[in-house]
């Protein structure tokens, strides 16, 4: 089978908290009037799993492709029942819910579900004076949680952070968290849609939810939550350059790494990753080539680079990406951060399983 960089339909939610800066900040065209929420980049949640538009695969389903070659599409020996891999373009232009999503252990014990989901979020755009929450104050227990859950007085329990452009938060599932207002976000995360919130109103349309239904949720986060995760964001570290591109680690965990890099021209990017990428542009419009193909990348739109296909992929500048990836954590993150000079404890607070 012949591998090229494969573009997704996106499904786009038009949730009451979206705006219009993926297409008026970002420049993505062709996205419905109205508030645009997310943009699920990449996706093989059940229901809204994408097929591949371009190309002798176009009409085959992520899943199936998954499914059925794992190793050209994903790569590394993965298995599993779905692309392991969500992504999406978010605009906060209202906050939020408060919300919180389970990890691997409460997705399977309590959900029936294969994985949780542990997310990162980078910051494209938030104005001075930018706030999220993420993660429960040290010294709150849970009968304290559930009461100003109830209250809705989340600025009591909540850790509340500042929020800059160009920065990333990794938060493993089980932290409490929302972003917003005035946040534009591009995320990275399991696949997973499962969330528990603590709102009155429903997250899609505003539309109040009842009181039987507000207090299961909340019960079912206070269940999920783990009071240990409490993340803060940072600005990524240096890597050492690659074929002309300047690289900076945003944050890596056991289920995702995320890197930006900016290409300068003339130079052009080959990736050497072993398992597909995720590649998401930020900046202005630019080329992507493998072998004798050429797509053009337009703003904030995304490609899936198989496995398969990653000995001859170019990036060409100039161009600012982001690129997601499944890492091997010693060899693609901690050995080349440490021959760059950074120290273990910087290295470990990019997100898990780095100590």
């Amino acid at each position: 089978m012949n591998w090229y960089p494969m573009r997704l339909t996106t499904p786009v939610k038009q949730h009451v908290f979206g705006g219009r800066d993926i297409t008026e900040r970002l420049g993505r065209t062709a996205l419905p009037g109205g508030p645009v929420a997310e943009t699920w980049e990449v996706s093989d949640v059940e229901g809204e799993a994408a097929h591949v538009m371009n190309g002798s695969l176009a009409g085959h389903t992520l899943r199936q492709l998954a499914l059925d070659h794992p190793d050209e599409l994903v790569g590394r020996g993965w298995r599993g029942p779905r692309f392991p891999l969500l992504t999406k373009f978010i605009d906060a232009r209202r906050p939020l819910p408060v919300h919180l999503h389970p990890d691997d252990r409460a997705a399977r014990d309590e959900e029936g579900e294969p994985n949780g989901k542990t997310e990162a979020w980078h910051i494209l755009h938030a104005p001075p004076g930018t706030t999220a929450l993420a993660g429960v104050r040290p010294g709150v227990d849970r009968d304290r949680l559930r009461q100003a859950l109830l209250d809705q007085d989340f600025d009591a329990v909540l850790r509340r952070l500042p929020v800059r452009p160009g920065q990333t938060l990794y938060v493993p599932g089980g932290t409490p968290h929302s972003f917003g207002p005035g946040t534009l976000v591009y995320e990275i995360e399991q696949t997973s849609d499962l969330q528990h919130h603590a709102m009155r109103h429903r997250m899609e349309d505003g539309a109040p939810i009842d009181d039987a239904e507000w207090h299961a949720n909340v019960e079912a986060l206070l269940r999920q939550w783990r009071p240990e995760h409490r993340p803060d964001f940072h600005s990524g570290l240096r890597m050492p350059p690659e074929n002309g591109a300047e690289r900076r680690m945003l944050c890596a965990g056991p289920y995702f790494a995320l890197e930006n890099w900016r290409v300068r021209a003339p130079g052009s990017a080959v990736p050497a990753f072993d398992t597909c990428v995720v590649l998401s542009n930020i900046g202005a419009g630019t080329d992507v080539t493998c072998g004798a193909v050429r797509e053009t990348l337009g703003p904030a739109e995304t490609l899936l680079l198989p496995a398969a296909a990653l000995g001859g992929i170019r990036v060409h500048g100039p161009a600012d990406v982001l690129l997601g990836y499944l890492p091997d954590l010693e060899r693609d993150v901690r050995a080349p951060l440490l021959a760059a000079g950074h120290d273990a404890a910087a290295i470990a607070a990019l997100g898990e399983g780095l100590e």
